[in-house]
């Protein structure tokens, strides 16, 4: 428990952390324009939340030692992790055939006027895909279920990692 509680400190699980969520950015980016699947706006929001654990581990390598770095760091993978759990399991619920003849999904997302990330960087932050269709499909899951299983996965290991930290500072 002690080896988990301590991996935070050192810089190499902070870089395993930004290269997991680079390779997802782009995995996106190859789907988008190697494959030409249009990115809805839940698509968006979720790549906005992998970005905030991309920079989650950006600050966690700057100082893995200095407990104010590692809080930004864990704050910002938490906020991209839950955040973007929460998107995925509402996009598949908007997949699903219950949803999908009431909804529609709009084409600009509601970023904040101070930080209008679809006009600043439209190559990466516009959408312009149907949140409904399903037009990716691996092992039987739809895009927005992978999202589930990789949102959840980064949502558990914090915890793990917050946990252990927890334990094992409360037995010193």
């Amino acid at each position: 428990m002690k080896f988990i509680s301590d991996l935070p400190l050192s810089s190499r699980p902070w870089l395993l952390l930004l290269l997991s969520a680079l390779i997802f950015e782009a995995c996106a980016l190859f789907f988008q324009y190697g494959m030409e699947l249009k990115p809805c706006i839940m698509c968006i929001y979720q790549r906005v939340a992998i970005w905030a654990i991309f920079f989650g581990g950006v600050i966690g390598i700057i100082a893995p030692q200095q407990l104010l770095f590692r809080l930004i760091g864990y704050g910002l993978w938490g906020t991209g992790a839950v955040w973007g759990l929460l998107i995925a399991l509402e996009h598949v619920e908007m997949q699903s055939s219950a949803m999908s003849l009431f909804f529609t999904c709009e084409f600009v997302p509601n970023f904040p006027s101070w930080a209008p990330l679809h006009e600043w960087i439209p190559f990466l932050f516009e959408a312009s895909g149907d949140c409904g269709e399903i037009s990716w499909q691996f092992f039987g899951y739809s895009m927005p279920q992978w999202m589930v299983v990789i949102f959840a996965g980064y949502t558990a290991v914090l915890a793990i990692v917050l946990l252990t930290r927890i334990a094992v500072a409360k037995n010193l």
